[in-house]
């Protein structure tokens, strides 16, 4: 079993920065790779952007240029550093984390709020 907790979001203008954290807790060592989505009220839960273990990452088009993951490995913990914000990437952010058998593990997720 992998815990996940997430950290880091809060209310920000347009045009400012967040970094959300995830930390892993129990099981981490059997993580394939970790990730970001996001849930927009109203709207599906969609992918922002992914890390392997071996380090390939990959983003959303709408994130592009702006957002960026990166792991601390010593620290079981990975952050997504988001800047240029608009006030569409408002949404609940949520920590994933999948096992080399496929099975997914969520976070609680944290609320991001971009005013315009």
């Amino acid at each position: 079993q992998v815990q996940l907790v997430e950290s880091g979001g809060g209310l920000v203008q347009a045009g400012g920065s967040l970094r959300l954290s995830c930390a892993a807790s129990g099981s981490s060592f059997s993580i394939n790779a970790m990730g970001w989505y996001r849930q927009a009220p109203g709207k599906q839960r969609e992918l922002v952007a992914v890390i392997s273990r071996t380090g390939w990452t990959n983003y959303a088009d709408s994130v592009k240029g702006r957002f960026t993951i990166s792991p601390d490995n010593g620290k079981n913990t990975v952050y997504l550093q988001m800047t240029s914000l608009k006030p569409e990437d408002t949404a609940v952010y949520y920590c994933n984390a999948v096992a080399p058998t496929g099975g997914r593990y969520w976070g609680e997720g944290t609320l991001v709020t971009v005013s315009s």
